[in-house]
């Protein structure tokens, strides 16, 4: 198969205004990585599934492969053409080839207009019909094609007196009628009822093989991506760290990030009890993101270059001191001076000044302690060394390293893991 749609090292930041506070501490506005360095290649007639938690970048990611979000950095060419940078006027034309599906059916449709002007809308925005009597005719194909019928029936319907299904046909029919090479579906079946679901997706099976259509099928739902998709891209906070079939995907998962996303999905079997090793915490801020790789600090196999900073070594803390109890934290807490700077420390050895009335030894006493409680924790994995110097302790760290989207070893797929990768 060809290719349709190839990007290179994409990037769509969004910056937010700093407050007051932001301007006082001198850290600035901070900027929301919400794609950062994506490589993609998507062949014509294939189905890609783009998985990943909420916050991610799916959805962002699919919006720039269509413009409608301007690229930061990086390249975006849509069969031969390059869309990043290009200004509006230039996109225009190209937007009957590519077309978007939004996850809200019930919001994608305006409620005071009618099916029959909704669905030929676009034919008269693109100018693809010469009246009103080949518009009709083309809404009543449209209509049928998703199988709205009788057409006629449904032509001077409202979406009021639609069912969920049968508006996201709707959207569908919409989507279609400019013969598209290139639909991004963002969430199409997570509003709809579950008894639905399975004819959406054979639905839009149908349509890529009467239209000849591309699909990115946005979703956090591995269970439909299985059903539906060719290949799978696992996202995580704005990269891709993992893609293969959906055969590699499922029968050998290599990223923890990609094992633990398979292990939630539900069984529907009472008899098999919940996974006790899901990733722990959120994902986490967008504008701030993790050093070296960015699933380190929920990942339960990380080792020495995932990246350990200082503000992994507060979230362990803190974790430890909710488990330990209340008159455990105001012991503990006091031994150290500024313990939310440990938040914003930069990369490499972290200085940890003791509290008032304590002493860096004290500090030392607590570091061990926390270490020897939970000796197996992978944040110890990336500690080097812990000493006393100038009345402070400083706590070495290995040196983080950003694992690179590369072959996987003895497999099919790429995979973004130092696991795989250890040069």
């Amino acid at each position: 198969m060809s290719t349709l749609v190839e990007v290179s090292k994409l990037s769509v930041h969004f910056t937010l205004r700093g407050g007051a506070l932001s301007r006082l501490t001198g850290r600035g506005s901070a900027v929301v990585r919400a794609v950062d360095g994506v490589d993609l290649t998507l062949r014509r007639g294939e189905v890609l599934g783009l998985v990943g938690e909420s916050g991610s970048g799916k959805t962002t990611l699919g919006r720039a492969l269509l413009g409608l979000v301007p690229a930061t950095a990086g390249s975006i060419r849509f069969d031969g053409t390059e869309l990043a940078g290009l200004p509006e006027r230039r996109i225009r034309p190209l937007r009957r080839r590519m077309q978007m599906v939004f996850q809200d059916p019930h919001a994608a449709l305006n409620p005071a207009m009618d099916l029959g002007t909704a669905i030929g809308h676009p034919l008269k925005i693109h100018k693809l019909t010469s009246g009103e009597a080949e518009t009709r005719t083309r809404v009543l194909e449209a209509l049928e094609l998703v199988g709205l019928a009788p057409a006629e029936r449904y032509y001077s319907a409202y979406p009021s007196d639609l069912s969920g299904g049968q508006k996201q046909r709707a959207v569908l029919a919409r989507a279609a009628i400019l013969d598209p090479s290139l639909i991004v579906a963002d969430e199409p079946v997570s509003m709809l009822d579950m008894s639905v679901r399975a004819r959406t997706i054979e639905l839009m099976a149908s349509l890529r093989d009467r239209l000849d259509l591309t699909y990115v099928y946005i979703t956090h739902d591995l269970a439909t991506a299985k059903l539906f998709c060719d290949r799978i891209a696992i996202m995580y906070l704005g990269r891709i760290v993992e893609i293969g079939s959906v055969a590699s995907i499922f029968e050998q998962p290599r990223h923890p990030y990609t094992k633990a996303l398979l292990k939630a999905v539900p069984v529907p079997d009472p008899s098999r009890s919940a996974p006790r090793d899901l990733p722990r915490g959120e994902i986490p801020d967008a504008s701030r993101p993790p050093a070296g790789c960015a699933f380190h600090p929920r990942c339960p196999v990380a080792f020495e270059p995932c990246g350990w900073t200082g503000r992994d070594l507060r979230a362990h803390l803190e974790d430890r001191w909710t488990r330990l109890g209340a008159s455990a934290y105001e012991q503990e807490s006091r031994v150290f001076a500024d313990f939310p700077d440990l938040e914003f420390s930069p990369v490499g050895d972290v200085v940890v000044a003791p509290g008032r009335l304590h002493t860096a030894s004290d500090v030392l006493t607590v570091l061990n302690d926390a270490r020897a409680d939970a000796p197996d924790d992978p944040l110890w994995r990336g500690v080097t060394s812990m000493s006393v110097r100038d009345g402070k302790v400083v706590v070495g760290f290995a040196s983080p390293v950003e694992p690179r989207l590369l072959p996987s070893p003895g497999g099919s797929g790429h995979v973004a893991c130092h696991l795989h990768h250890p040069s």
